[in-house]
């Protein structure tokens, strides 16, 4: 029967080839053609399907298993991150951040923006003040300065920075965003919070070409294949995304599957168009491998600015009153019309959600168009599903709303510990409920957030999920809510056959099955075999996208 199927154009044979399908979970051997699995099991089924012209890998023993899906990205960025900004220590100090400042304004062309990423969440304080912009503003040697906190919601800026984007002491504060003051001076700090953030991104931005985003988009795909990602979706996709994404497919140079998020709101530190213009054009840019399918909003911000919407108070300080709670970015009723024009144009909706009041509001949308529309396919993405009351849990499988999980930032990090700053220790760390979400059968989905996450590596994340430790050694002997950790081969499916599921992509990707993309990697160890202390090691030694070979350790 296996042999009427004609012949493999390659076969990967003597492998321990993890499919992440039920019904055949492990296989010695696999057949491709034409890009697709043709056939996968033992050795001998898949020998005979050896013609005169088919190549044969020896597997040598290794683990093999289906490429990652990450469903939560910012590709562009990370591409910018690698080619046109540097990379600030972690854990840095204002003095730190100073020194690294300083080190490149010495080797920039006068007049060129310095820019960087990412200070720690649980700086805010401190870069808060006249004293730090002074710091900041002697090692810039004149230059302008802008520098990403780790969130990507927060930036610090220089005074210079501040003169080209036309930020003076008497500016109020824009819509939705703020400036940091001195706390005793009243005067600007530098610092902008989410929506102000965008003013000076737009004047930084001016000198970036679509050239430089292209190769900015071709250089983080091949940094993601590096680490096994042959599927993503990115998470925030204003036009030069699309062009960027449709160009190298057409150019046969888009080795992974991309699928869009387009902003039906300009994101408030992000800018282009967006809404009902974009949506106009997304056919325009849709190709083989290049999915417009879903839509995005911020519904908030994020906790360690005291952004993130939440049922209970933030810690009060001098500008955040007792009772402070956050706030939605978008009423109620005009998030049950963004569910539901999503849903007319058959697109899912991401949205953001860092806090458990925004996390209700938009189970309560979803809920409410339900009520009307009825049941749907389509698929509804809640970004990051890391605070969550004990109500809402059951909801995401009722409704059919997928958890959009960032696993790496579900361990012990900086961003933890600026969340304890502003919302109590026992508050913070009932963060990512990962295996009570898990219990209820909603859908779990892997993403990395890169570059808010300096490297994309899912082994790094899949290692936090099954330990709730940081693999780095950072926070070392510390658990984050030990109690919700889950199985490996749980956590694998989340990043493989969840996520594209999620995406919509399962018939085409996500595990190795005959009639689905041949999109696989090679692994240096296998990771069910080792200590879970060191699944964050594993290295990827090749990746095949569409049966090509599109990285090599």
């Amino acid at each position: 029967m296996i042999a009427s199927l004609g012949f493999a154009d390659l076969i990967l044979m003597n492998g321990r080839i993890y499919t992440v399908e039920p019904s055949q979970p492990w296989a010695e051997a696999l057949a491709i053609k034409d890009g697709c699995i043709l056939a996968v099991g033992n050795r001998a089924e898949i020998e005979a399907l050896k013609g005169p012209e088919t190549r044969v890998v020896d597997l040598a023993g290794k683990m093999a298993m289906p490429g990652f899906i990450d469903v939560h990205n910012h590709i562009m960025m990370g591409g910018q991150a690698e080619l046109f900004e540097t990379q600030i220590p972690a854990g840095a100090s204002i003095e730190v951040i100073c020194a690294h400042v300083r080190k490149q304004a010495e080797s920039t062309p006068h007049g060129q923006w310095i820019v960087a990423n990412q200070w720690g969440a649980d700086m805010i304080t401190a870069i808060n003040s006249e004293a730090s912009l002074k710091k900041l503003d002697e090692a810039s040697l004149g230059h302008p300065v802008l520098l990403r906190d780790e969130t990507m919601h927060n930036r610090w800026i220089n005074s210079e920075a501040m003169r080209l984007a036309g930020i003076s002491n008497n500016q109020p504060d824009p819509p939705q965003g703020s400036f940091g003051r001195d706390p005793v001076t009243g005067r600007l700090t530098g610092l902008l919070v989410e929506s102000a953030a965008g003013i000076v991104e737009r004047t930084a931005a001016e000198a970036f070409t679509e050239e430089m985003g292209e190769a900015a988009v071709a250089r983080a795909i091949e940094i993601v294949n590096s680490y096994g990602v042959t599927a993503f979706q990115d998470a925030a996709s204003v036009l030069p995304i699309l062009k960027a994404l449709k160009n190298l497919d057409v150019k046969g140079k888009l080795t992974a599957w991309a699928v869009t998020s387009l902003p039906l709101i300009e994101p408030s530190f992000m800018f282009g168009l967006s809404g009902d213009g974009l949506l106009a054009l997304r056919d325009e840019y849709r190709t083989e491998h290049v999915k417009p399918n879903f839509t995005k909003i911020f519904l908030d911000g994020v906790p360690g600015a005291r952004t993130a919407a939440f049922h209970d108070a933030y810690v009060a300080d001098a500008a955040h009153p007792h009772g402070y709670r956050g706030e939605v970015l978008v009423n109620y009723p005009d998030l049950v019309r963004h569910i539901d024009k999503s849903e007319k144009l058959g697109m899912g909706l991401k949205i953001h959600c860092a806090g458990d009041y925004s996390v209700t509001e938009m189970l309560d949308a979803v809920e409410a168009v339900r009520h009307f529309n009825g049941p749907t396919d389509i698929k509804h993405h809640i970004a990051h599903a890391s605070y969550l009351r004990d109500e809402d849990l059951g909801r995401f499988a009722t409704l059919g709303v997928v958890a959009d999980l960032c696993p790496m930032i579900w361990y012990p990090t900086t961003f933890l510990e600026g969340h304890k700053q502003v919302m109590g220790e026992e508050r913070a760390t009932r963060f990512w409920p990962i295996a009570s979400m898990k219990a209820t059968n909603a859908l779990l989905a892997g993403g990395s957030d890169w570059p808010v996450i300096p490297i994309p590596d899912p082994w790094n994340g899949i290692e936090g999920m099954v330990t709730r430790q940081n693999p780095s050694g950072a926070f070392p002997g510390v658990s984050l809510w030990a109690e919700q950790a889950i199985d490996l081969a749980s956590a694998i499916e989340i990043y493989t056959l969840n996520s594209a599921k999620a995406m919509r992509l399962d018939g085409e990707t996500g595990s190795l099955v005959a009639g689905k993309s041949a999109d696989i990697i090679v692994l240096d160890q296998n990771v069910f075999e080792v200590p879970a202390d060191q699944i964050a090691d594993t290295k990827v030694l090749t990746t095949y996208f569409a049966g090509e070979p599109v990285y090599q350790r």
